[in-house]
């Protein structure tokens, strides 16, 4: 198993195929939900992935992408976060979230991180400081909501 942070540009061929496929997969075979996956933001955004590198071309077990700040939300965002299904119950989603606030807040330092969340995964995002921000809302026949994970707190200097 291999993580591997990746901006659009630096992906190979080989790997944005199997992003795409995987996201695919998920979101439009597995939830029967057909909707416009190329969005025009993975150029803005970094990738994260976790590969199977013991199989050839290596397999994608989760995934995520950080949309820059700006390029969806005015703060930065997790989006099209996925694990596949032989990965599920693993640990790995966990993990995913994890390894995406800790770059995202490296990257982004001082600032909140948006994400457009399923519904029913809100209790989820919730053990990583994310709070609801908005009502439900459709998005594509799935109800989901804003989550806020405000910026950490700033601590000023005794001078």
């Amino acid at each position: 198993m291999q993580w591997q942070w990746s901006t659009f540009d630096s992906l190979s061929t080989t790997q944005l195929y199997e992003i795409l496929r995987v996201r695919q997969e998920v979101f439009t075979v597995e939830q029967l939900c057909p909707y416009q996956d190329a969005d025009g933001k993975d150029q803005y955004s970094w990738h994260l992935g976790c590969w199977d590198d013991r199989q050839e071309p290596p397999y994608l077990m989760a995934y995520l992408r950080v949309v820059f700040p700006g390029h969806k939300y005015r703060e930065p965002s997790l989006g099209r976060v996925l694990t596949t299904a032989p990965s599920r119950g693993t640990g790995l989603g966990k993990e995913l979230i994890r390894r995406a606030v800790n770059h995202t807040l490296s990257e982004y330092p001082n600032t909140a991180i948006r994400i457009s969340a399923q519904e029913h995964l809100a209790d989820f995002y919730r053990e990583f400081g994310f709070q609801r921000a908005s009502a439900p809302y459709d998005e594509d026949g799935i109800p989901h909501i804003e989550m806020l994970r405000p910026p950490p707190k700033v601590v000023p200097a005794n001078d």
